[in-house]
């Protein structure tokens, strides 16, 4: 119950609403081809919860340099909506204020492997989606031979969405982060290592001045659990194509967070993205 019309060169957003409904992008169509209208054109409630509530609305200002489309007399808009908080950090994609499995910023949520999109209670290649008993099995997301199940290849170097967790669990335009991604967060942010509500972690500063918090949630390795508030591991959907029984993600500890890789079958946990 949230739809979009046009007053003028304002965008006037219309809900009937049960529940607080976050909106995490506005799109708009021209000659049939859609667009993310970026926020910094946006002048108005962008980024902000839809209060529960009948008949209500929510203004945005387009501001003139707009120049991507937007016209007062012919555009149509879509609202796409989540229940999960997103923040703009000024980056190339916007980051959730949570993990997946996890409703507030400093709770640690699921461990996935790579590439599965359930939990388990074992982590290992024994029980690893993709493979068949061992590292050099694999029959998905596989540029070697050597690593491919009977000699296997394929050109797949991102996850499909089906194999995303964010998107298989989460609402709207949500999904992992790339490796570059996950650099760009790296490399443009201000990390400081913290404690929030009693949890270790980086609060992650944007050039924008705008923060989330990353806590350090360790990792699943078989049965057990590691590294709970000393370490945080979080997956990319990008493969390590040089060994590709490795996957890309972001690795933190108190002094610092860097690149790294790790075996597909590890349980890590996961921070949504998205435009």
């Amino acid at each position: 119950n949230v739809r979009a019309i046009q007053e003028g060169k304002k965008i006037v957003v219309l809900y009937d609403l049960s529940e607080d409904t976050y909106i995490s992008q506005i799109l708009i169509e021209v000659d049939g081809k859609s667009r993310v209208i970026p926020n910094k054109f946006l002048k108005g409630d962008v980024g902000k919860y839809l209060k529960a509530g009948r008949d209500k609305r929510v203004e945005y200002d387009v501001l003139l340099d707009y120049g991507d489309g937007f016209k007062s007399d012919n555009a149509a808009f879509e609202i796409q909506t989540s229940k999960y908080e997103v923040v703009d950090l000024g980056l190339s994609v916007k980051w959730a204020t949570c993990n997946v499995g996890a409703t507030k910023p400093e709770e640690y949520g699921g461990y996935f492997a790579w590439g599965e999109v359930k939990l388990k209670e074992y982590y290992g290649w024994s029980t690893y989606r993709y493979c068949v008993d061992y590292y050099n099995n694999l029959t998905k997301y596989c540029n070697d031979i050597g690593y491919g199940n009977n000699g296997f290849t394929d050109t797949k170097k991102v996850l499909e969405p089906k194999d995303d967790a964010v998107t298989v669990n989460w609402e709207g335009a949500w999904r992992m982060p790339t490796k570059a991604e996950q650099d760009e967060l790296r490399k443009k942010c201000k990390w400081t290592w913290t404690i929030q509500n009693g949890v270790n972690g980086y609060k992650v500063v944007g050039p924008n001045g705008n923060s989330i918090f990353l806590p350090a949630a360790g990792c699943m390795n078989g049965s057990s659990l590691y590294g709970i508030g000393s370490y945080g591991y979080y997956w990319s959907s990008s493969l390590y194509t040089s060994e590709p029984n490795y996957a890309s993600h972001v690795f933190f500890d108190s002094s610092r967070a860097h690149r790294n890789s790790s075996n597909r079958y590890c349980g890590f946990t996961i921070r949504p993205v998205c435009l």
